[in-house]
């Protein structure tokens, strides 16, 4: 058994800032503008996301406790696998890959938008075609192509050149954020964050503008939480990535509940200060990036300019924190899955750098799909992934409440607080979250389009779980389990 504390690999900050520059990505700079409309106002999106912190705390501290039991790639489907079966664990695996993929494309799409902010003239012409109504362009295309190849060669290095990538960007991120955030409360008033909520101007809510299905405060805070999913989801790149921990695994749990409150924390922080900067409800429709135009609005002439390129320079690193983020995480959840014969052997494999390629090129061409898609699929991508990871989160939950009772003596290096009652409340409440997003008019329904999409995407996933039959009877259960749980054994405390 080699030493976890001797071990070479990545430490707790590399995966804090893996988890936290997932999470938050470039969401802060481009959406929050969308939020605040969605929600009535900057308050209650605030609030959303503090709700969505108490909603989401227990969650993350089932993956706090499990993540050090079962060190392995796969993350949740490896923990229905050890609580419930097989079918359970591609249930788990397969939802979160669906979640993560739509993450890859997403960033892929929004990158040439980030670029257009720093670069004018990359959309001027006419596009070569539409896709949902919104231009494609050449540019658009290339740009994205480009930055996908780039990724796949970054990954394609191993977890500790990504590591590495991923530290610097996050705090360029987070100190553009911070930032903002600062400029916004000295040059702006809390005045600007009034009505504190008002779905009813029709300069924001009116025909071909936002559409909200809320008329209470309260439906305002739900609403933040059919985005939420997809925006918080990036927390997921930390236990994908466990076989790598130079560390303590205990450690590397903790990074998982970390990174989500403190990202949940930055989203409401930011909601409220860039609110307080520019009247909201002429914030909620300005020129993305929305928070960088509000500055340049707010600070005229060189200092506003100043804040606008800190923004959209802190956007794009957050874009590709994301990006590269899900670049890492997807192989590894697939080899998992893969190990288990659950998806074709094929992505066990791992390359000399313990690298999954055959995962990898997947995320390269779903990666490469985006920029031919354009922005008009931004929204059912994003409602997509947070049925995707929701499911996945609800069977995670369970599967603490499960192996307390089967294997209350299985070795625990940490014991969450509360024990089996917060994997039950974490287990309730993902749970009616993730029925809230099919309630049709709800002010949580992702969408008639994207619920086909995800039944879509499972069906796919049943068709690739009955064509890897032949190579699942080809080895025992207890074989499968061996190559799933293998690092296990080998990580130390």
């Amino acid at each position: 058994m080699q030493d976890s504390k001797t071990k070479k690999g990545i430490g707790a900050v590399d995966f804090f800032c893996l988890g936290f520059g997932a999470i938050v990505g470039v969401g802060w700079a481009v959406s929050v503008n969308g939020w605040m409309a969605d929600s009535g106002g900057p308050v209650p999106a605030a609030l959303g996301y503090l709700v969505t912190l108490i909603l989401m705390v227990p969650t993350a501290l089932c993956y706090c406790e499990l993540v050090p039991m079962y060190p392995v790639a796969g993350g949740g489907m490896a923990f229905a696998y050890q609580a419930f079966n097989e079918k359970t664990a591609f249930v788990s695996g397969w939802a979160a890959v669906g979640g993560f993929i739509g993450v890859i494309p997403w960033e892929a799409i929004q990158v040439t938008d980030v670029l257009s902010y720093l670069i004018p003239g990359i959309l001027e012409g006419e596009p070569l075609y539409t896709v949902a109504g919104t231009g494609i362009y050449l540019p658009t295309i290339l740009i994205g192509v480009v930055c996908s190849f780039l990724l796949f060669a970054l990954n394609m290095r191993g977890v500790e050149s990504s590591a590495m990538v991923q530290k610097v960007l996050c705090f360029v991120l987070v100190g553009a954020g911070i930032l903002g955030a600062i400029a916004s409360l000295v040059g702006g008033s809390a005045e600007n964050l009034r009505p504190v909520y008002d779905v009813s101007n029709p300069a924001v809510y009116g025909p071909g503008l936002t559409e909200v299905t809320h008329n209470t405060i309260f439906g305002g805070m739900l609403s933040i939480l059919s985005a939420a999913p997809f925006f918080l989801c990036g927390f997921e790149t930390i236990p994908q990535s466990v076989e790598e921990a130079g560390g303590s695994t205990t450690s590397v749990g903790k990074m998982v509940v970390l990174s989500v409150a403190l990202a949940c924390v930055f989203y409401a922080v930011l909601l409220l200060c860039f609110g307080a900067g520019w009247p909201w409800q002429e914030f909620a429709h300005m020129t993305n990036p929305a928070a960088a135009t509000m500055l340049a609005e707010l600070y005229p002439g060189a200092a506003g300019q100043v804040f606008y390129w800190i923004i959209v320079l802190g956007a794009m690193a957050g874009l590709f924190t994301t990006w590269n983020g899900f670049f890492l995480a997807t192989p590894n959840l697939m080899m998992g899955m893969g190990r288990g014969r659950l998806i074709p052997a094929v992505f066990a494999k791992q390359n000399k750098n313990k690298v999954a390629p055959a995962g990898l090129v997947f995320c390269l061409v779903l990666s490469l799909i985006g920029p031919f898609l354009g922005a008009g699929l931004i929204g059912s991508l994003t409602s997509f992934n947070s049925l995707g990871v929701m499911l996945s989160w609800v069977i995670t939950a369970w599967c603490l409440v499960r192996l307390r009772k089967t294997r209350p003596d299985a070795p625990r290096p940490y014991r969450i607080p509360g024990g089996i009652w917060t994997g039950i409340f974490a287990g309730v409440v993902s749970a009616v979250v993730f029925v809230l997003l099919f309630i049709p008019n709800g002010p949580a329904f992702v969408g008639k389009v994207t619920v086909l999409m995800f039944v879509g995407w499972m069906v796919i996933g049943l068709v690739l779980y009955l064509a890897s039959a032949p190579q699942r009877r080809a080895m025992s259960p207890e074989e499968r389990e061996k190559q799933m749980f293998a690092h296990a054994s080998q990580q130390g405390e």
